[in-house]
């Protein structure tokens, strides 16, 4: 087991304006009255839960998918990977707000291309959201040659996807590459031959569950 790089402390540095925000809102409503400042606390609350990003223990073995969100299985199926042009198994995890919404790499890789496509908002436990909604994807390529896409999907209410992974950049499995706000989705393609290791309606956990095995070599 072995824990990734950790950049900064439990709380996501992409929060800190918002909780400062509602936390000094909050208080300042406390000073007129207690009462009214209870719903400014509970924003505060959810804020506070919203931005969380814990550290993960990453699981040992080669060719292991790692999540790259916490969340829920939408899709295990086999579609064409636009992004890197070949057919490929594509594994779906769906985030809700009370998720922790920080990205991590699947895979050890070298980036080999990032792409922002414009979109729609729809529910993003909609398969159409793959294709449709707002996204960015990176393509990957692992030290044994495999080609992994993972694909941040906006949702209903997510309006901003982060992605800090630059194409030449060098990415361990587990490590932290970006993050959505409010609700949104990740898709991962895999090459075929890879065999999956969750289901529709598993929960997962950013790098601590596998999502599946890459082919051996």
């Amino acid at each position: 087991m072995n824990k990734p790089h950790y950049p900064h402390p439990i709380i996501a540095k992409e929060g800190w304006p918002f909780l400062a925000i509602s936390i000094v809102a909050a208080l300042i409503v406390s000073l007129w009255s207690f009462a009214v400042s209870i719903p400014f606390w509970i924003i505060a609350l959810f804020v506070l839960q919203f931005f969380r990003d814990p550290q993960r223990v990453a699981p040992d073995g080669d060719n292991l998918v790692l999540s790259p969100a916490d969340g829920r299985i939408v899709a295990v199926e086999e579609v064409y990977d636009i992004y890197a042009q070949r057919d490929a198994i594509k594994i779906s995890v769906f985030m809700n707000v009370f998720n922790v919404h920080s990205n991590r790499s699947p895979v050890d890789g070298s980036v080999k291309k990032v792409q922002y496509f414009s979109g729609k908002f729809f529910n993003a436990a909609l398969d159409k959201a793959s294709l449709e909604n707002e996204r960015n994807a990176m393509v990957l390529e692992t030290p044994t040659g495999h080609t992994v896409t993972a694909v941040q999907v906006a949702g209903l209410v997510a309006k901003r996807i982060l992605c800090y992974a630059q194409e030449g950049n060098e990415l361990k499995h587990g490590q932290r590459y970006g993050f959505i706000r409010f609700g949104s989705r990740v898709d991962v393609y895999l090459p075929l031959g890879s065999r999956p290791s969750v289901v529709i309606g598993d929960k997962v956990s950013a790098t601590s569950t596998v999502l599946a095995n890459l082919p051996a070599e």
